[in-house]
């Protein structure tokens, strides 16, 4: 049994099973969501309910942190029953939202003025690897809070790597989603060019999967492409806000400028989708 505290705030599609892995691993589990329905199924499990975010960091030693953007991080941080508002010292907050690097610098900042240290620790993976434990976890902060929260880091993901000071987690994450959204609209291209030339797509699949060029990503998006499957594991809507976040973090390379262009136009129609229901924008 671990009897490290730990408070969950946010339960959408990885919070969930991300806290979940924390439950099975033998921590005492605390949720707070905004959404009220989602705690019942961290409740049935083990965990308890915390009312606010305030209470939670009362309750609990170390604060975990998976919300959608950086208004979210403001609000659990600052709002009326916000972190903040407890005046506590001695926890630890990991943030493992994908926002920008100055919200998370702005808000390392006031924790260490209340005598608490914070992690920026984005994840690379979505749903399933989140359920398997199998996540790519990339940290920003000071050595000696990476090293104590790092047993935790480690019943979340397969590798836990810390890459800077605080705001760099958030950098990284940045930079590999650039590439995501670079590997999303290439695969749409390459099946639409395939399409066009009478090549099946399962062919053009196929011959991509046992390349040089095959990787999880490519399988399974395209087994949605194939099923017509646009359901969100990951979805368009947040690579649109991420590009946002890079862009304005000076991201201004010739693909990175089509990728933003091509996912900012397509969220409008698609955001709630997949990310790869973007070959619906590059195929119109």
């Amino acid at each position: 049994m671990n009897t490290t505290k730990i408070g969950w705030i946010g339960l959408g599609n990885m919070g969930i099973p991300m806290s979940q892995q924390l439950i099975n691993a033998g921590y005492p589990l605390t949720v707070y969501n905004r959404s009220k329905a989602k705690e019942a199924a961290l409740k049935a499990i083990g965990a308890a309910i915390a009312p606010s975010p305030k209470e939670l960091i009362q309750q609990n030693e170390v604060i975990f942190i998976m919300v959608s953007n950086d208004e979210a991080i403001s609000d659990i941080f600052n709002g009326k029953d916000g972190l903040l508002s407890a005046k506590v010292k001695g926890k630890i907050i990991i943030n493992m939202s994908t926002v920008s690097p100055a919200i998370s610098k702005e808000m390392g900042a006031l924790c260490r003025e209340q005598g608490s240290d914070y992690l920026d620790a984005p994840v690379s993976g979505s749903v399933k690897q989140a359920q398997d434990g199998t996540l790519v976890i990339m940290a920003g902060g000071t050595s000696a809070t990476f090293e104590q929260a790092k047993p935790i880091l480690e019943k979340l993901g397969k590798m836990v790597l810390l890459v800077g000071e605080i705001g760099a987690g958030n950098s990284a994450k940045l930079a590999i989603n650039t590439l995501l959204s670079f590997h999303a609209q290439g695969l749409a291209e390459t099946v639409l060019f395939a399409q066009q030339n009478d090549i099946k797509t399962e062919d053009m699949l196929t011959i991509i999967n046992n390349s040089a060029l095959g990787n999880v990503f490519g399988k399974i998006k395209g087994d949605a492409i194939l099923d017509d499957n646009y359901k969100a594991a990951f979805a368009l809507k947040h690579i649109a806000k991420d590009l946002r976040l890079a862009k304005a973090e000076g991201l201004n390379s010739p693909l990175a400028k089509i990728a933003y262009q091509t996912f900012q136009e397509a969220e409008a129609q698609h955001g709630e989708e997949d990310i790869i229901a973007v070959i619906k924008q590059v195929g119109k």
